[in-house]
């Protein structure tokens, strides 16, 4: 321990015991536990507590009979429980009676503050941290405290039950663990008398026609299988599994969510995956629990690497049941290949429907959800049927728009319960740009691309589910375009092109910014992907969408002016952005350059600039024409603008652009990264002339931390580039740099306004040479808070709360 803690942990023990004294927060006491354990860790407890007696008599003070604070109390036993980890100190405390004291019945559990939540927490967490050596397990047995962790299951507090039931998990484990585990029985009743005491109350959980203690049963055995690997849990699950089998003959069946929960954990388990009567258990839930229950139990079984495969055709089964009563009750079946070819189970009757608006759908979004996760994973059911998908799909979207024209009393239903819901459109949409990832009938892929024009039209879309549908529409486009070698998309996707600008033109004049912004980031993708394509090149440039664009960059929304820049970006790196002719342009800059520089210097809002940082650095490092034409003044003047503005995160994107051309001049960083002589003087001439070193310099000392750190990467990019120059000059013959350093004190110093001048390269290199750059970045790499996250601050602080130590000693941050 710090000699400085030593000092001061006396008197804070005494204000912790003193119940007249203002209890310290929560906040502090946890920082306090967290110290105390990593000390534990790193050595012994008992030499601490000899060493620091005051510990011990804090425990002491603890249990005589006074008003003592809850928070206090709670802190105490989990601090009593950190000590007693190490065996060695568990006895040592044993021996003063200390444990017993504040565990046992004498303690907390016969006072007045057990009333306390966040006392029977912290005899639990206690409990937990001393749980770690047959010393402890005995002690659990002979104190009673096994008793009173099954009652903690029940108690009102969901915190304080769900930790009884992780400590039950820790004692049945510590008690079958250890040198002796492999002579372990598979049998139950041969086991330790604590853990079959806790076997048994585990059974009689599962029998009980209460169903929160059967809940609490599987929560603890979710628990065990979740986190243990001992042979042990195979003997348990042996001894239970046909107990939580005959929780499937009750009507209804209880604790449906957590006996998925168990299940589940069961089947991913090593140990227990090779059981066949787990499968068999498995299936029965499948059978018996209603689609909404067993939806996830399907879906986990889905994803497993290893089950049998009957397992996996109803599992599946299971998923499909809610689209294939949606292709039913809205006549979409004849002509299609069944949604449940192939998969064992009973179809949902088209004459039932689940009883609410509310059930229907959940259970819709839940099984769209579970089938999108699937899709993309090698171990998805195959064959994936991907025609009765999309047509199951389409038809949701339908029967949400009102578009849909059933002729049967389910799909009039399903009308009724799914128009204009936003929740099911969503999650439609979603799986739908999932399932452009395959292939589909081209009379499918043509409803695909008509459903999403509809919503992308529809007035009615809401700019949540038309963000979406754009998103959907991006993926399908994608999707469609024509093979290697040929630069075109399909004629059908070439077709839906022109009307999808037409809609995109209407949507980037919407009145909700939301609308825009969501229009321009799809035209900034799409053209990201397609921008060398034929026939997206002559769609976009026959629409007014690219001027439409340009327009938005005066947006007074600052998000959509951000989109709106990506978006110029993109259409100009492509060609597709011509400069404007009408006359009320003529006074602006024409060149989407100049318009970009425009935003960057008198934008007000943070997102545009840092967008226009963004689209720089990509043109420098793709060559966009008019960088290309004079990459120098390009630099020079964003490196102006950058390094004035406000942003810290435009200063950031300022030394991204600054590193891309230095990777242009020098080549990329590597195991040979030093440049030739030439090439370095050359380069450095023309950093010299941008004036990148004065902003990389000044940035090395910003109050930002990240821009510093860019900075100072930067500069240790370059070291490493010039270090064959390292010997060029002979003793004495340096160039002074006497003004260089004096300016660098003086920025370090937070005197920024006198600039560095005119600076040769001899004297840029011979400055970066006498830096410690690495010891910089290692302490810029320390979080901003590392002193006053230190021990000894915590200390001071909380005795500076009670006045203990004079104003010039605490450490306020």
């Amino acid at each position: 321990m710090d000699p400085e803690c030593a000092r001061l942990l006396p008197a804070l023990c005494d204000v912790l015991a003193d119940p007249r004294q203002p209890v310290a927060d929560d906040t502090c006491l946890e920082k306090l536990l967290d110290w105390f354990k990593a000390v534990t860790e790193a050595g012994s407890s008992l030499l601490l507590l000899q060493d620091h007696p005051c510990l011990v008599e804090l425990l002491f003070h603890v249990l005589k009979p006074q008003d003592l604070s809850s928070r206090i109390l709670s802190f105490a036993l989990r601090l009593a429980g950190i000590f007693a980890a190490q065996e060695n100190c568990f006895q040592y405390l044993q021996q003063g009676e200390l444990l017993p004291g504040l565990f046992g019945e004498p303690g907390p559990l016969g006072a007045a503050a057990w009333a306390a939540p966040s006392v029977r927490s912290g005899w639990i967490q206690g409990l937990h941290s001393l749980a770690q050596h047959p010393s402890a397990l005995r002690f659990l047995a002979d104190s009673g405290a096994v008793d009173t962790i099954f009652s903690l299951q029940g108690d009102p507090s969901l915190f304080v039950a769900s930790a009884a039931g992780q400590l039950l998990v820790r004692v049945l484990d510590l008690a079958l663990c250890g040198p002796a585990e492999g002579h372990i029985s598979l049998q139950a009743w041969d086991w330790p008398a604590c853990a079959r005491k806790i076997v048994c109350h585990l059974e009689d959980c599962l029998r009980s026609e209460a169903t929160p203690r059967v809940t609490q049963a599987l929560h603890v055995l979710t628990t065990a299988f979740g986190h243990c690997h001992g042979l042990w849990t195979q003997g348990l699950w042996v001894q239970l599994s046909p107990l939580v089998a005959r929780l499937l003959e009750k009507d209804p069946v209880p604790a449906p969510h957590a006996l998925v929960d168990l299940l589940l954990s069961v089947a991913r388990s090593s140990m227990l995956s090779s059981d066949p009567g787990l499968w068999e258990t498995a299936a029965q839930t499948l059978s018996r629990l209603s689609p909404t229950q067993a939806g996830p139990l399907a879906a986990g079984i889905l994803k497993l690497q290893d089950c049998p495969q009957a397992l996996r055709i109803q599992a599946f089964g299971v998923l499909l049941q809610p689209l294939a009563f949606v292709l039913e009750a809205t006549a979409q079946a004849p002509g299609m290949p069944g949604l449940l070819e192939g998969a064992a189970g009973d179809l949902m009757a088209v004459d039932t429907l689940p009883p609410s608006k509310s059930a229907c759908v959940g259970l819709l979004c839940s099984a769209l959800a579970h089938l999108e996760l699937l899709q993309p994973l090698p171990q998805r059911p195959s064959p994936w049927p991907q025609a009765p998908l999309l047509a199951a799909v389409v038809a949701i979207l339908r029967l949400c728009n009102g578009s849909a024209a059933p002729n049967s009393e389910a799909g009039g239903r399903l009308c009724v319960m799914l128009g204009g819901c936003v929740r099911v459109q969503r999650a439609a949409l979603d799986f739908l740009g999932v399932l452009s990832q395959g292939l589909g009938p081209q009379e499918l892929v043509t409803q695909v691309f008509a459903i999403l024009l509809e919503y992308l039209v529809s007035p009615d879309s809401s700019p949540t589910v038309l963000k979406k549908a754009f998103q959907a529409t991006l993926r399908w486009l994608l999707s469609s375009a024509a093979p290697p070698g040929c630069c075109d998309l399909e004629p059908y996707a070439q077709l839906v092109l022109g009307e999808l600008l037409s809609v995109l033109r209407k949507r980037l004049c919407s009145p909700c910014w939301e609308v825009r912004d969501s229009g321009l980031e799809f035209l900034t993708q799409m053209t990201r992907h397609q921008g060398g394509q034929a026939g997206f090149r002559q769609a976009l440039l026959a629409s007014e969408v690219p001027e439409l664009t340009r327009q938005l960059l005066q947006d007074p929304e600052s998000y959509v002016r951000a989109s709106a820049v990506a978006a110029v970006g993109q259409l100009s790196s492509w060609g597709l952005l011509a400069a404007p002719s009408s006359p009320e342009h003529a006074a602006t800059p024409q060149t989407p350059l100049e318009e970009l520089l425009l935003v960057l210097t008198t934008d007000s809002e943070g997102f545009p600039r840092r967008a226009v940082m963004r689209v720089f650095t990509e043109w420098l490092r793709d060559g966009y024409a008019d960088v290309a034409e004079d990459p120098e003044r390009f630099v020079a003047r964003v490196l102006q603008a950058a390094s004035g503005d406000l942003d810290w995160e435009v200063r950031v994107q300022g030394l991204e652009l600054a590193l891309a051309f230095l990777e242009q001049l020098l080549g990329p960083c590597g195991p040979s990264a030093a440049a030739p002589p030439g090439a370095l003087a050359q380069a450095l001439q023309a950093l010299c002339r941008v004036q990148l070193f004065e902003f990389a310099f000044r940035s090395l000392f910003d109050c930002d931390r990240p821009v510093a750190q860019k900075s100072c990467d930067l500069l240790l990019f370059l070291r490493a580039k010039a270090t064959p120059s390292s010997n060029s000059q002979e003793a004495g013959d340096g160039p002074d740099v006497t003004s260089v350093e004096a300016a660098l004190r003086r920025w370090q110093a937070g005197e920024q306004g006198q600039p560095l001048g005119e600076l040769a390269p001899e004297a840029v290199l011979a400055v970066l040479r006498s830096m410690d750059l690495e010891a910089l970045q290692d302490t810029l790499a320390e979080s901003s808070d590392h002193v006053e996250r230190s021990p000894q601050s915590l200390l001071q602080d909380m005795l500076a709360t009670v006045g203990v130590l004079g104003d010039n000693e605490a450490d306020c941050y």
